[in-house]
């Protein structure tokens, strides 16, 4: 039973999950819709400043603490809704506030971290365990695992909380620099084009900073050939 309470937390959060995505709400932050309720969204941000950006960290510190896929469709409507500046605020703030709600809630259901580890987290034990706080922010800086996995990782490796809400803020507002900038460049590209079709990628406004996040995914391929070269050569 213990057990079973230990883990309701993250239970609770993960179940909040499924509901929040199979109810279909995150559709509405789509770029067909966002761009259909245009006048409407940034009127209602006009009248209410602060109460709009309250609600748009609370949802997405809700998608962020609940691990679901959609996290990225908040970030982007963010992004065209907020544009570039005030998007990346207050989506550093529901990041890490999301972030750190799953990590507890999952060191809390971990416990002492003594049962057989899921499959991402054995993959990076042996890097955390050699050098955790550089290999901390490198998952948080390269976006190739998933937020929500890396964070329930870092939970059952034990992090350390101020290690983890670090990392998580720096190299977590570093990536959504790039992801609120491609929200934003849709809502220019679409002001200069009636379609909703792929040709709005080609804009310099969106393909920027798709690019960067692109090179940042590679990032670790170019490291370990680098590596492997540096261990060849000594």
């Amino acid at each position: 039973m213990s057990r079973w309470r230990a883990a309701l937390p993250l239970i609770l959060l993960l179940l909040a999950g499924i509901v929040l995505f199979a109810s279909g709400s995150l559709k509405q932050l789509s770029p067909h819709q966002l761009v259909a309720n245009q006048a409407e969204l940034h009127a209602q941000i006009s009248a209410h400043p602060w109460l709009s950006r309250l609600a748009y960290i609370g949802l997405l510190t809700l998608t962020m603490a609940t691990g679901i896929p959609g996290t990225i469709v908040v970030i982007l409507a963010g992004g065209f809704a907020f544009g570039v500046v005030d998007a990346t605020l207050c989506s550093s703030i529901g990041l890490t506030l999301g972030s750190l709600i799953l990590y507890l809630a999952s060191r809390y259901a971990f416990g002492g971290g003594t049962r057989q580890p899921p499959a991402v987290v054995a993959r990076l034990r042996h890097g955390f365990e050699q050098h955790p706080a550089s290999y901390t922010l490198f998952l948080r800086f390269v976006p190739v695992v998933p937020f929500g996995a890396v964070t329930v990782a870092l939970a059952w490796l034990r992090c350390p909380l101020w290690l983890f809400l670090g990392a998580s803020w720096l190299g977590g507002t570093v990536t959504l620099i790039f992801e609120t900038s491609i929200g934003a460049g849709l809502g220019d590209a679409l002001s200069q084009s009636d379609s909703l079709g792929l040709g709005l990628f080609m804009h310099r406004e969106v393909l920027l900073p798709l690019g960067a996040i692109a090179l940042l995914a590679l990032l670790p391929l170019l490291l370990g050939r680098l590596t492997r070269r540096y261990r060849r050569s000594h």
